[in-house]
């Protein structure tokens, strides 16, 4: 068991993301890129719920992008963030640089929720440390199959839930966890 441990704590040291003052890490111990490339404090969030959903501009579920802003919309008041993270994992299918993502979402989508630089988010060598750490807390069945998976992280920075690219983000089901998850008084 305590192995374990020190494996765990291996993985997060070499993942660049050091663990909370109370030893558990959680989203907001991460830093990302946004896409304009500026230092994104996933901290910033604390408090806040958080869906991060990897994005793709060239997919079969790229029309969730409406979906997504609308959710962000509706919830956003309440505390809901959402987070594009574009990935060209599955298909080639997010080739472009990120001025043309963020033109593509902003012309097509009218998206103003936060995004990212393109990431790799599928596993391997190459993970954004933050994709690596949510599978590691949610499991490796949790990682991304596809364009537009959903992990839903809590208030406290805590993942709560994954929905696969199948589920969209006016559904019932997603709409029930983001409330749970804003209604949530904490750990």
């Amino acid at each position: 068991m305590q192995f374990k441990s020190l494996l765990a704590a291996a993985a997060i040291f070499l993942a660049g993301a050091p663990a909370s003052a109370d030893g558990e890490q959680s989203l907001h111990d991460f830093t990302v890129t946004s896409i304009e490339y500026t230092d994104m404090p996933l901290s910033q969030y604390q408090g806040k719920a958080v869906l991060l959903v990897n994005t793709a501009s060239y997919c079969g579920y790229t029309p969730q992008y409406k979906g997504l802003q609308a959710l962000w919309e509706q919830y956003r008041d309440e505390g809901l963030v959402v987070v594009g993270v574009p990935a060209n994992d599955f298909g080639d299918q997010e080739p472009g640089n990120e001025k043309n993502i963020k033109n593509f979402c902003k012309v097509n989508f009218q998206v103003d929720f936060p995004m990212t630089k393109k990431m790799v988010v599928k596993g391997g060598p190459e993970n954004a440390p933050v994709y690596e750490w949510l599978a590691q807390e949610m499991g490796d069945e949790s990682r991304p199959k596809w364009n537009f998976h959903k992990y839903l992280i809590d208030k406290n920075g805590h993942p709560v839930a994954y929905f696969s690219s199948k589920v969209k983000p006016g559904s019932d089901e997603l709409k029930a966890a983001v409330e749970r998850a804003l209604s949530a008084s904490g750990r």
